[in-house]
């Protein structure tokens, strides 16, 4: 079981806080990394820019590939393929 990692931060004049340094590091952020805050009633969530919007995609795309016919590898595959094939024929 995960054990929660529970630190305060000051927000600053013009709205800045600092993520605190145990956070940064279990997050994997750094200078110039971009995070996401999803707010629900009273508690914000925080996360990693690029994870949060992996995620939205997975939760957008999910039945599409059994819409399209594409149940196994190998039709992942041969649509790869077929879309190379367009694109080296351009």
């Amino acid at each position: 079981m995960n054990v929660p990692i529970i630190d305060n931060a000051k927000i600053m004049s013009k709205g800045q806080v600092t993520i605190p340094k145990e956070i940064r590091n279990l997050l994997k952020v750094s200078e110039g990394d971009r995070v996401t805050f999803i707010c629900e009633g009273d508690y914000a969530i925080v996360m990693k820019a690029n994870l949060y919007a992996m995620r939205t995609l997975q939760k957008e795309m999910s039945g599409e590939f059994e819409k399209a016919g594409i149940n196994s590898e190998e039709d992942i595959m041969s649509l790869v393929r077929e879309v190379r094939a367009e694109i080296e024929g351009l």
